[in-house]
């Protein structure tokens, strides 16, 4: 908050800062930080701030959040749980079963 962040109405775990039209978001789950913004350079600076403050390592492009597995793509992103299902079909004996 010090660094000009707004917390969140309804979800007190996401922060916004804007940058006059541009804008960076964190999402803040007990030790897990994940961030964006709508340009790579708000990103490389939050990064920077928050290295200096405190230890972390960068994991790098998001693909698995909370269970949840995520595909960047250009046309938007993707979440699903693919992997989880997998897993449920296997622990049933159920790899080879018809819809």
């Amino acid at each position: 908050m010090k660094n000009g962040y707004e917390g969140g109405k309804v979800d007190t775990t996401l922060f916004r800062k804007n940058y006059g039209s541009q804008f960076l978001l964190v999402q803040v789950y007990m030790d897990d930080v994940i961030f964006g913004a709508t340009n790579e350079m708000l990103c490389e600076d939050y990064s920077k701030l928050m290295q200096a403050e405190f230890e972390m390592s960068m994991m790098g492009e998001l693909k698995f959040f909370l269970g949840l597995q995520i595909k960047q793509a250009s046309k938007g992103i993707h979440i699903h749980q693919t992997k989880y299902v997998k897993e449920l079909l296997k622990k049933f004996n159920m790899e080879n079963a018809k819809e």
